[in-house]
């Protein structure tokens, strides 16, 4: 069976989080999107290891609004490199993936 649907994960500041993830469901561009606050990330920038205090956005949508989920989401991010991840879903309870298809794309 072919994947249809992704949970995409990315960091943002905190201050940050509530925003994107209005914007993304707002735009149908996901149909939810869990604010999971107090990450701390240690990451390599610059050639320097850094450390900060995130919140991850666990983002769950279609496959068929990535380009566009993408792209409106490094328009809003405020990082110059954002953490954008797709992982497809293999599986899941039937109603919860009819309820994702139906609040996302053409409204």
């Amino acid at each position: 069976m072919r994947a249809r649907h992704a949970v995409i994960l990315s960091t943002t500041p905190s201050s940050r989080a509530k925003k994107l993830a209005r914007a993304l469901v707002r735009e149908r561009l996901a149909a939810c999107v869990n604010i999971l606050p107090g990450a701390s990330s240690v990451y390599r920038w610059k050639g320097r290891v850094e450390e900060a205090r995130e919140s991850l956005l666990v983002i769950k949508t279609r496959l068929s609004t990535w380009p566009r989920l993408e792209a409106r989401l490094r328009e809003l991010h405020p990082y110059d490199v954002p953490e954008i991840l797709e992982l497809p879903i293999a599986r899941g309870s039937r109603p919860y993936l009819l309820w994702l298809d139906s609040s996302t794309g053409r409204g």
